[in-house]
């Protein structure tokens, strides 16, 4: 009997992998045509959802040193600290993407999954790389987050589902690997060009070197040491891959960036190497490296740290070969997008001019949308921010792709910001504008930009280290103590009240074409907390009409419209179903609350 059943059950296997084979082909072609389904959606469409691995899920606990020695400072593991791994991964991702999709995400964004130096020390601080800033191997993935088949997995399982999958990309520095001779704390103050040519060594009286240098050919350079004495400490030789990344001639290694002036392109950033980004060996050698994540994974899209500490000749060469790297794949709207912490305009389009960026984060929308929803400005400071979007190097088009957000990794949360602009305010007043900001954020132009576990009223204590959470129950006792705002819920609740508030818009956002991708005209504004009313113009002539009400009491206006736009139902609240007269049209929003309504 056991051996009947033994045969029954070779048989079954035989033929369910002979269905698997013949399916293989038909299974392949479904993946491709849902990529390439995914890759047509313009950048506009998207809500993209950021998140960092090492703390949102942990799906294989057998990675979470990294496959290092099972101490704290040699893995960086240890899930009570704030600046070390938690264990978060990328099985933990792809096992989570229906809750990211349920939100109305459409793409995922992760912090850097490259191999890092797991822990570093310096002036009195020791960290681990939860965060994916101190790369080495630029070409691996992270062991703490898992191998080449995860990150394969997690594309395709993101493409299947119709998501996106962006990667956070480094090309201004790696770890802090090259020290200096005259520095033995590692704490170099910054030698500026004039000071130190990189014609001679040790300053301007020091010994030529570096001689067939014309200022212009950084191929030339074949000497590191005209401003410090650079060296490898013995056992890291090769610790960077690929190889070129070992010689510190690929370097500045001008000392610590004071991010004023010359430093804060040749500077260190907090001791990290900063690479020699005029060198042609660099140059080429970052198209080659992200070039290859393009080829081997299929991605969609580089969200580009520190993009403001690089020349602007790097960008100009990089950027063009990434987006014809993406379109050699059969990605036509690879979405390309540089972090330049400022919150002004001019600064911004700058990059979008100068540097060639498609486009930026919007740190402009962040300040103001924060601020209106938080009630420490008037409307007036939104319709002034979108007033400037004229600047962007193809104006309201560029402006129309910038991702817009509400707080970030390094930054804050914007409910840390909120409470900290209402320290009185109730819990439900805190609740109504922080879903008053991601509405903000939701409906007006840009692509919304959710941080994860906002959604869950993840707060903090500020910036950095204190708004990197858990989403998982977590061991680090100042996430464990915290009250979220609205409450705290099981981990990944989807009844949290701030979910539940966001999906209703991305569900309202994916259904009405004109709130992507309509122009957007502003209505009202003041210059206090209270009415605040856009138009999103859509090509077939739809009128969409988005009202906030960032102040405490009711609030009844009549806004100006179209005049053609006399019929109106509601996309969300009560909308009155006629104009009062032509181009007006009366509303009615309750207090830190919002209405959508939409032209018939």
């Amino acid at each position: 009997m056991t051996i009947r059943r033994s045969r029954k059950a070779a048989l079954a296997a035989a033929a369910a992998l002979a269905t698997l084979l013949s399916a293989a082909p038909s299974q392949a072609q479904t993946r491709a045509d849902a990529a390439s389904a995914v890759r047509q959606r313009l950048p506009q469409d998207e809500v993209i959802y950021f998140l960092l691995v090492d703390r949102f899920a942990n799906g294989d606990a057998s990675n979470d040193h990294g496959g290092y020695a099972a101490e704290r400072l040699k893995s960086g593991f240890d899930p009570s600290d704030t600046d070390f791994y938690h264990g978060g991964d990328l099985a933990g991702l792809i096992q989570r993407l229906d809750y990211i999709q349920g939100l109305g995400a459409t793409a995922v964004w992760l912090a850097p999954i490259f191999k890092n130096k797991p822990v570093q020390s310096r002036a009195g601080y020791t960290g681990a790389a939860h965060h994916g800033y101190w790369i080495t191997d630029f070409t691996a993935v992270d062991p703490h987050f898992g191998d080449d088949a995860t990150m394969h997995a997690l594309v395709e399982a993101a493409h299947a589902r119709g998501m996106k999958v962006y990667l956070d990309i480094v090309t201004n520095h790696t770890a802090d690997v090259i020290q200096y001779r005259e520095c033995p704390e590692n704490d170099c103050v910054y030698r500026s060009r004039a000071d130190y040519p990189y014609t001679r060594r040790g300053g301007v009286n020091g010994a030529p070197i570096n001689e067939g240098f014309d200022g212009r050919d950084f191929s030339r350079l074949t000497r590191p040491d005209y401003a410090y004495t650079p060296y490898v400490p013995a056992g890291e030789e090769n610790v960077k891959v690929p190889a070129w990344l070992n010689d510190p001639i690929h370097y500045h290694n001008r000392g610590e960036s004071t991010f004023a002036g010359e430093s804060s392109l040749d500077g260190d950033f907090a001791g990290l190497d900063d690479l020699f980004t005029e060198d042609p060996v660099v140059v080429q050698g970052m198209i080659d490296i992200f070039g290859g994540w393009i080829d081997k994974y299929g991605i969609d899209g580089y969200r580009i740290d520190t993009a403001r500490h690089v020349n602007p000749e790097f960008w100009q060469a990089f950027i063009p070969a990434m987006l014809e790297r993406a379109k050699a794949k059969g990605i036509p709207n690879f979405h390309i997008f540089g972090e330049v912490f400022d919150a002004d305009p001019a600064t911004l389009a700058r990059f979008t001019k100068d540097d060639s960026f498609p486009a930026v984060l919007d740190f402009g929308f962040q300040k103001q949308a924060v601020d209106v929803a938080s009630g420490k400005s008037g409307t007036d400071a939104l319709a002034r921010l979108f007033e400037a979007d004229a600047v962007y190097a193809d104006g309201r088009d560029t402006a129309a792709i910038l991702p817009t957000f509400l707080g970030n990794h390094d930054m804050g949360r914007a409910a840390y910001f909120i409470k900290e602009a209402n320290p009185d305010a109730s819990d439900a007043e805190l609740l109504a504008r922080v879903k008053l900001a991601h509405a903000l954020m939701m409906f007006s132009r840009g692509v919304p930009t959710l941080y994860y576990g906002d959604e869950q009223g993840f707060a903090g204590a500020g910036g950095y280290g204190n708004s990197r959470q858990d989403m998982f129950d977590s061991q680090t006792p100042i996430y464990a103590a915290e009250t979220p705002i609205g409450g705290r819920q099981p981990a990944y609740s989807t009844d949290a009240p701030l979910y539940r508030a966001i999906a209703e818009m991305g569900r309202i956002r994916a259904a009405e074409p004109t709130l992507r991708r309509g122009r957007q005209v502003t209505r009202a504004y003041g210059d206090k907390p209270g009415l605040f009313a856009i138009s999103r113009m859509g090509d077939d002539g739809a009128e969409v009409l988005v009202v906030f009400n960032t102040s405490t009491a009711p609030i009844s206006a009549q806004v100006e419209v179209e005049p053609g736009s006399l019929n109106w139902r509601s996309l969300r609240g009560q909308c009155a179903p006629k104009a009062s007269a032509p181009a007006s049209y009366g509303v009615t929003v309750p207090p830190l609350d919002y209405l959508i309504c939409k032209s018939a």
